[in-house]
């Protein structure tokens, strides 16, 4: 499952749950049974008791939540606004001048130049996505590519050059035995009498 803020909840669901958890600890304090709070809330059973025992060593503040999981961003909010420019300038400014196109392993070389922190393809991706940007892949086509030879090649050189396949008849579709020509299995009984 994909999540708005590339793995966790968001904003909105944090609360939602935290809001959840905060009523349980109402009913805790109020004495309720965890059985009774989990129907009440319509959470789990299991929830609902390792809520409880959350509670009862950390009180309410350890029901609060404790923000988006996942690892922090290795960049600065500053830094981010940066590479974000870096971006929109393309990437001849920055010494790729066959193609203007960012893919993620260039941006991952960026970062790594610009602001000494490495990141992955995987990791410069979502980073990407995340400041609005998509990675994009490059055609593997040559600009100067001459169609009308490479048709011409295609119709003139290949077919002379390619090996014939098998005839679709002596092929089987037994793993294990052999066809005949009817198309059943030798080994059966009247297989090969019409």
């Amino acid at each position: 499952m994909r999540y708005a803020d590339g793995g966790g909840l968001t904003a909105a669901g944090r609360r939602r749950r935290e809001s959840v958890r905060l009523q349980a600890a109402e009913l805790f304090e109020q004495g309720i049974k965890p059985s009774e709070v989990a129907r009440c809330l319509r959470v789990s059973l299991k929830s609902a008791y390792r809520w409880q025992q959350l509670w009862r060593d950390g009180g309410v503040q350890a029901l609060a939540s404790r923000g988006p999981s996942g690892s922090r961003c290795r960049l600065s909010p500053r830094c981010l606004e940066k590479l974000a420019g870096y971006l929109e300038q393309g990437p001849a400014a920055h010494g790729w001048v066959e193609d203007q196109v960012w893919t993620a392993a260039r941006v991952a070389t960026l970062i790594g130049r610009k602001f000494h922190v490495s990141y992955s393809v995987s990791g410069a991706t979502r980073l990407m996505h995340r400041l609005g940007f998509s990675p994009q892949v490059p055609a593997r086509r040559v600009a100067e590519r001459d169609e009308q030879a490479v048709t011409a090649w295609k119709e003139a050189t290949w077919t002379e050059v390619k090996e014939p396949g098998r005839l679709a008849e002596a092929t089987s579709v037994s793993r294990t035995r052999q066809a005949s020509p009817d198309g059943r299995p030798k080994d059966v009984p009247g297989a090969g009498v019409a």
